[in-house]
């Protein structure tokens, strides 16, 4: 599918400053970037760095005196994904894991997944298919964590969620990582332009790793699954964030849209009676 994404962000910079950007979606197998656009008002001179390990693409740039900064980022993007039967979507072995997903098993900032260890196991360890599995938590907090704008801070830990029953999108994901965590499941953290969310924003969701694949869901439901055009991925939302500021910057704005650049789209949610995993290649 073929989607305009577009973000745009404004900074009063109080002093010298650097600023690491990461609004740009992924270049992979499963997303291709057939047009792209970076603007910045006033110009500096930015620069595209990406990990040594990971697909995320962050932009670097210094602010050399006191301005207000304007961002506008615009791409078409063509995404693919695959819906996999999820009678087929087990766990893998710790010992057969690859050593890049190994990472997304251990508890993180947002992520206290030893915390949770007993609520998790109690509560689905009895799922035998670990799709299952991660859907019926995923379920569980759609069903009792309410989605509420302005609740938490960026303080807030998937330990602090449980307890409030309260949050936003990012604290959703944080939920389903640490709980797929604590149930021996990799999962991370996955941030993205989303289609037909509203109000339009940056979105956070998270992907477990199961059948040896990274499948994709969304505790809030907000927004189709296959609607999805990946900006980065990581542990938590420490690992993703879309700015990333050193100096006296304060963000005045921020926006982020995603819309369909072709006539059909059928929107793609999980069907408990027909369960199938949906995973970008």
């Amino acid at each position: 599918m073929k989607f305009n994404v577009s973000g745009k962000l404004t900074y009063d910079v109080r002093e010298a400053s650097t600023i690491i950007l990461n609004i740009h979606a992924i270049r992979s197998a499963a997303q291709t970037v057939l047009q792209e656009s970076f603007m910045m008002e006033p110009y500096f001179k930015a620069e595209e760095l990406i990990p040594v390990q990971g697909e995320n693409r962050y932009v670097r740039f210094e602010v050399t005196e006191p301005c207000i900064v304007n961002i506008d980022y615009n791409a078409l993007i063509d995404t693919s994904f695959k819906k996999i039967a999820g009678h087929s979507l087990n766990d893998v072995p710790v010992m057969q894991l690859q050593p890049s997903v190994l990472p997304y098993l251990s508890p993180s900032r947002y992520c206290q997944s030893d915390k949770l260890f007993r609520f998790a196991n109690s509560r689905f360890g009895k799922i035998e298919n670990s799709f299952e599995k991660v859907l019926a938590l995923t379920n569980w907090i759609y069903d009792n964590v309410e989605y509420l704008s302005g609740s938490t801070n960026s303080e807030t830990s998937a330990y602090d969620t449980v307890t409030e029953q309260a949050g936003v999108c990012r604290d959703f994901a944080h939920l389903g990582i640490a709980l797929c965590r604590a149930l021996s499941i990799p999962a991370r953290y996955f941030t993205g332009y989303s289609y037909q969310l509203n109000p339009p924003d940056f979105h956070a969701c998270f992907e477990a790793f199961l059948g040896d694949q990274w499948i994709l869901f969304d505790a809030t439901k907000l927004a189709p699954l296959n609607g999805m055009v990946k900006i980065a991925t990581g542990r938590d939302a420490a690992d993703t964030a879309i700015a990333t500021i050193f100096g006296n910057v304060i963000c005045t704005a921020i926006s982020a849209s995603c819309e369909l650049a072709e006539e059909k789209f059928k929107p793609y949610t999980y069907d408990r009676k027909k369960p199938r995993g949906l995973s970008y290649l």
